[in-house]
């Protein structure tokens, strides 16, 4: 049996970013970022650029295109997540 590693390559970046996909809805439909790690979220975001760029140096669009979608939906949650991090009054 052969196996095609760019359709696992689509497959495996798929269901990474589909993974993310309840997280950031949640997210983004009630603004609360209450129960979410700041330094995790800065992290996994700042890995996901890293990603992102590998994949582009490598000019793979399996992991350009999961990582540029995934990139955009941490991003906007972890803009949330600061925003309401250093707005908080007390």
């Amino acid at each position: 049996m052969i196996i095609n590693q760019e359709l696992i390559g689509y497959v495996a970046g798929a269901l990474t970013t589909a993974s993310f996909l309840p997280q950031a809805i949640m997210t983004i439909k009630t603004k609360d970022t209450s129960s979410l790690s700041l330094g995790m979220y800065s992290l996994f975001t700042l890995g996901v650029l890293c990603w992102l760029i590998y994949g582009i140096h490598l000019a793979d669009y399996a992991i350009i295109i999961s990582n540029a979608i995934t990139l955009a939906l941490a991003a906007c949650i972890l803009s949330y997540k600061v925003y309401h991090s250093f707005s908080k009054k007390p």
